[in-house]
């Protein structure tokens, strides 16, 4: 049970570090504040691992699911920092946002395993693809270096740590299988740091100066702030979030011969949200469940959910445990830069996934796909796109995920079921010129009269 609920952290940990690593960089945060953030949130995740797993009263799927900081909410939380003038002010606002959230997905999870048909793989694929690219910029910051304005900001050096670290990960997941194929992302950083070693960007002082023993003390960085734009665009995250792990817990109670019903869907997302709303308290982010762990149950058959609480202990441990949750803030930032490029990239090709499952045969999903992918991807391609809104507003709009999803929500109520007309707008080829549809749709009429 140790073992195997270990390997459920490793393949995990990443994802799980990853977002405090980046907002909590992203604000300036000292290494010493970064690692207690990064020990705040596998603190959490822990905590809400034994809500998913274990369960109380109606709460929780009672399935071996682990949970963590989502990836989905990183984009709108960096873009609260950027409207945040004064930089102590961001987590503050950013913690009463994602408790808001939390509370408000509390109430609304039973209804929500109701309207998941308003959620289909058209409008999720498409989130979850604007989620990976628009993190990837992060990545290629990191690959140049922690400091905009050093002299090797952008070197060959730094350029190379990153891409020897992403050969790496990318050899590993090649030439190995099972557990250790599992952890590549988390050896390529380790192997990556090792390299780093000698050009001289490797700084092990957060070990140093980490205690053994701490606990996540509440409000460390200040008590909650309540900001409207940020709550409607963390409120955004985390409707995006119950959907995710709503079709990751129908995707797992297949492998586990226990379909999730209503009910079972219900009590997962008020897991979830609960956890979500709690985590804040102890300087955690918003959680929701990690679907490369379904892959891993699916890939073991260890389908017991005592296995996955295990690995939640060893989450809240590590948590508790500043010199663990302080190794990576030894890693170099180049060297994060290249094992960021597989973990961000796999989040959008796991969007792209989905999106196979989206019946892009109509006209109507590739409308729906395109319209919304394009104005996802206006912060990243236009950042400047927004300059004359007011600044609360910029909050919600230079959020390309939260603008993409409700552009998907929208346009998806239009096409596919207000006055829905039934399947008179599939195409056989919607990527063709209109010309060649004619043609083909011309034809098509000729033969049936014949």
């Amino acid at each position: 049970m140790a073992t195997t609920g270990l390997q459920h952290v490793a393949a995990m940990y990443a994802g799980v570090v990853a977002p405090p690593l980046i907002v909590g960089a992203y604000i300036g945060l000292s290494a010493k504040e970064l690692t207690f953030l990064t020990g705040a949130c596998l603190f959490t995740a822990g905590l809400a691992t034994f809500l998913q797993t274990l369960g109380i009263w109606k709460i929780g799927a009672r399935l071996p699911f682990v949970n963590g900081v989502t990836f989905a909410g990183v984009a709108p939380m960096l873009a609260v920092v950027d409207s945040t003038k004064d930089k102590d002010d961001a987590l503050p606002i950013i913690f009463g946002a994602v408790i808001v959230a939390g509370v408000l997905g509390f109430i609304a999870a039973p209804f929500f395993s109701k309207a998941i048909r308003f959620f289909p793989p058209v409008v999720t694929g498409t989130v979850i693809t604007l989620i990976g690219i628009s993190l990837m910029p992060v990545a290629f910051g990191w690959a140049q270096g922690p400091d905009t304005k050093a002299a090797d900001y952008g070197s060959m050096k730094n350029l190379a740590l990153a891409g020897i670290t992403l050969v790496i990960v990318l050899l590993l997941r090649r030439f190995t299988t099972g557990f250790v194929k599992q952890i590549a992302v988390l050896l390529g950083l380790v192997i990556g740091t090792v390299v780093a070693i000698p050009f001289g960007v490797t700084d092990f002082s957060p070990v140093g100066d980490a205690d053994i023993i701490g606990f996540p003390t509440p409000f460390h960085f200040g008590a909650p702030q309540f900001a409207g734009a940020a709550i409607v665009s963390l409120c955004v995250v985390m409707v995006v979030s119950m959907t995710e792990s709503t079709a990751d817990m129908l995707a797992l109670g297949e492998i586990v011969d226990r379909p999730a019903d209503e009910k079972t869907i219900a009590a997962g997302l008020r897991a979830d949200t609960l956890g979500t709303a709690v985590s804040p308290l102890f300087n955690g982010f918003m959680c929701s469940a990690f679907a490369q762990n379904i892959g891993l149950v699916a890939m073991t058959k260890i389908r017991s959910r005592y296995v996955v609480a295990t690995g939640g202990a060893f989450l809240v441990l590590m948590g508790l445990c500043p010199v663990a949750a302080s190794l990576i803030a030894v890693v170099p930032r180049p060297v994060l830069g290249g094992a960021g490029v597989v973990l961000f990239g796999s989040v959008a090709a796991s969007g792209i996934q989905t999106l196979v499952k989206a019946n892009l045969e109509k006209d109507n999903n590739v409308l729906i796909v395109a319209v919304s992918l394009a104005v996802g991807l206006i912060p990243i391609a236009a950042p400047e796109f927004y300059h004359a809104f007011p600044d609360t507003a910029k909050i919600i709009l230079d959020s390309g995920i939260s603008t993409g999803c409700v552009a998907a929500v929208l346009l998806n109520l239009v096409f596919n079921h207000i006055g829905r007309r039934g399947d008179a707008d599939e195409v056989t080829a919607p990527m063709e010129s209109g010309g060649a549809i004619v043609e083909q749709r011309t034809g098509a009429s000729a033969a049936g009269v014949h």
